[in-house]
């Protein structure tokens, strides 16, 4: 095994119900490995991403370290349940005194991704092209809803950038490697002093360290937002430099009023004032600019329509045509040799699977069988803009309203025709529902409405 993985796993070594297959990736502090569940249980995949952190066997000092990185990221992961975050199924702990490079590990069972955004990025500026991703808009669309779920919790991320955006089967995206993320502790966070400089604001590259870290606050994750929208939008980052000690002056010599921003002029114009005021020089003059404030101006310059619910992409689950049909159309050969597009076979997870804040109907009883989710309402689930493929030739069997407590439009009316028209039935908030008689229901349109 190459000795680029800084937690080396052997291809078919177990732990608790996985058995570890080839490795995903890796970074400075842990390695991901894809795995296979050998134990099927209600709510476990059958395929999952194992992140191993080693907290067994370090100095006292990198002990300390490693395990902190090891909770921030479960702790997070176990509070946050987001449709825009990587889900985490379970933790374990490796007890193997025959591998005392594994014993003591900490391993966080995470969803399984398709790739990352970084690779994509890859792909689609090979031969040194600048090339803007196809689909960005609805891309960038989705890395910041998961930004305003995540700071409305009261989380800084930390570290986002394009290689911990990772994108699903279906076309969606997730924001994942929460190490360094931090909660704040009123307006500030502290973190663990390791940033990547491309996508670090101007006060963090030069910050000074204490004892807890450093000092970080959300508008951080603003400006490595602005940095990822103008990649993905252009294909170029808006700081010149051939390599990031290179870019990094160029952003210090920004902050420090010497030089203006010059974004790309391939940066459509509906955000250019959206990158413009994510990266603001200072942390103060991006304090006014919050994801979620963000997240409606980017919704408007997507084409997106403001949900009625929650801030929300819509639509924000099922395969989205803008980047599925971009990304087969430009990159269709060498994104299914990575990997990125290789749709699998959906096993059987039950209700589970159901993201919170979704609706959810399935081909078999008790949540078994393939899935279609949604977020919001859907006018035709054959015609509209997320097609429910099964729906063509299979009934629902059951479905799941695992809408958010509270919210003023929790349950779900369905109709048999498309247009929310011949109303036969509604789901109350939370219900979980096999439909009766050997065939399911025809279901062709669905709405959240306020009370049933």
């Amino acid at each position: 095994m190459s000795d680029e993985h800084p937690v080396q796993v052997p291809r078919g070594y177990r732990v608790g119900a996985w058995e570890v297959r080839e490795p995903i990736a890796s970074g400075a502090f842990a390695s991901v490995y894809a795995a296979r569940c050998t134990e099927a249980a209600e709510g476990r995949p059958a395929e999952a991403a194992l992140k191993f952190l080693p907290t067994g066997t370090n100095t006292p000092r990198q002990l300390r370290h490693l395990r902190e990185l090891a909770e921030r990221e479960a702790e997070l992961l176990t509070k946050l349940r987001r449709p825009r975050l990587i889900r985490m199924y379970e933790t374990l702990t490796v007890d193997d005194a025959s591998q005392p490079q594994l014993d003591g590990a900490t391993v966080l069972v995470l969803e399984r991704a398709e790739g990352s955004l970084d690779q994509l990025l890859d792909q689609v500026t090979h031969r040194r092209r600048v090339v803007a991703v196809p689909g960005g808009p609805s891309l960038v669309a989705q890395i910041c809803e998961g930004l305003a779920h995540l700071h409305h919790a009261g989380w800084v991320h930390g570290d986002l950038k394009p290689a911990n955006v990772l994108l699903m089967a279906d076309g969606s995206a997730r924001l994942a490697d929460f190490n360094l993320a931090a909660e704040l502790d009123g307006t500030h966070a502290y973190a663990p002093a390791f940033t990547t400089s491309d996508y670090a604001p101007p006060e963090l590259l030069w910050a000074e360290v204490g004892e807890r870290g450093h000092q970080t606050r959300p508008t951080a994750d603003i400006w490595a937002f602005g940095i990822i929208a103008h990649l993905v939008l252009t294909g170029s980052p808006p700081f010149p430099g051939a390599h990031p000690a290179a870019r990094r002056e160029a952003v210090q010599r920004y902050a420090k009023g010497r030089d203006e921003l010059r974004l790309s002029p391939e940066l459509p114009e509906p955000w250019r004032q959206i990158v413009t005021d994510c990266l603001a020089p200072s942390h103060a003059a991006r304090a006014p600019y919050t994801a979620q404030s963000l997240l409606r101006r980017v919704e408007a310059a997507a084409g997106a329509a403001r949900s009625p619910r929650l801030p929300r992409l819509k639509p924000r689950r099922g395969p989205h045509p803008a980047l599925l049909g971009g990304l087969a159309a430009v990159t269709a050969v060498s994104l299914l040799t990575a990997g990125l597009l290789a749709l699998r076979e959906p096993a059987p997870q039950g209700y589970d699977r159901c993201d919170q804040g979704d609706v959810c109907f399935f081909t078999k009883a008790n949540g078994q069988g393939e899935m279609c989710s949604w977020y919001e309402y859907d006018r035709d689930w054959i015609g509209g803009v997320v097609v429910c493929d099964w729906a063509r030739t299979v009934r629902p069997r059951s479905a799941f309203n695992n809408g958010y407590t509270g919210d003023p439009h929790a349950d779900v009316a369905m109709f048999r025709e498309a247009g929310f028209k011949e109303q036969f039935g509604c789901l109350q908030e939370l219900a979980k529902v096999d439909f009766p008689g050997p065939g399911g229901l025809v279901i062709r349109s669905h709405e959240w409405v306020a009370d049933c």
